[in-house]
């Protein structure tokens, strides 16, 4: 955790901040929303509709009790103040992470493979290939790593490359199936 927030307290300007704030909030809530969360404000009503849900007092596992408080006390340290009356949330794979069976949480550091040079990856709703199929990776992409892995698989972002950083697919990758991927250019 003390990495965690070191890290984090070296974000370069007010906006990754402010960018990676909404990041933590997003995990935060979509954990809560997972347990029955019932939002009443204008942000988590926006982002995770109005139901079904079973109230404002839910039930976490440890592993989930534990994981909020660490977001928490991530969001504390960086000061956030994300405003929830407004209707939107600042999240470039929001669009996708509303169908994910496994939240992905923040990792303490980010990093790269510029050009993917692998075969195309289908990449699942969750941890497991049963999930559903929610995007991919095809060659000379660009795959950013910025969340924990588990039981053998890691959530990536994917951009067009080139220079291009738009995020066009999202989605949860079985690492250990692929093994290690030469990239043209490593970053992070």
């Amino acid at each position: 955790m003390k990495r965690l927030l070191s890290a984090l307290a070296l974000l370069a300007s007010p906006a990754a901040a402010s960018d990676y704030c909404h990041e933590l909030w997003y995990t935060r809530n979509a954990i809560m929303h997972q347990a029955g969360y019932c939002f009443g404000s204008v942000l988590g009503q926006a982002v995770f509709g109005t139901g079904p849900c079973i109230g404002k007092s839910v039930t976490l596992s440890p592993e989930d009790n534990q994981t909020v408080a660490r977001l928490r006390a991530a969001e504390k340290e960086l000061s956030c103040r994300v405003n929830t009356k407004q209707p939107h949330l600042e999240l470039d794979d929001l669009f996708v992470r509303r169908q994910l069976w496994d939240v992905p949480i923040p990792d303490d550091g980010e990093s790269a493979c510029i050009g993917w040079m692998g075969p195309e990856v289908i990449l699942h709703a969750g941890q497991g290939a049963d999930t559903p199929v929610v995007g991919s990776i095809l060659p000379g992409q660009t795959v950013s790593y910025g969340h924990w892995p588990g039981a053998g698989w890691t959530y990536v972002t994917v951009s067009p490359g080139q220079g291009d950083w738009r995020t066009i697919s999202v989605g949860w990758m079985n690492y250990e199936r692929i093994g290690e991927v030469p990239c043209q250019q490593y970053a992070g």
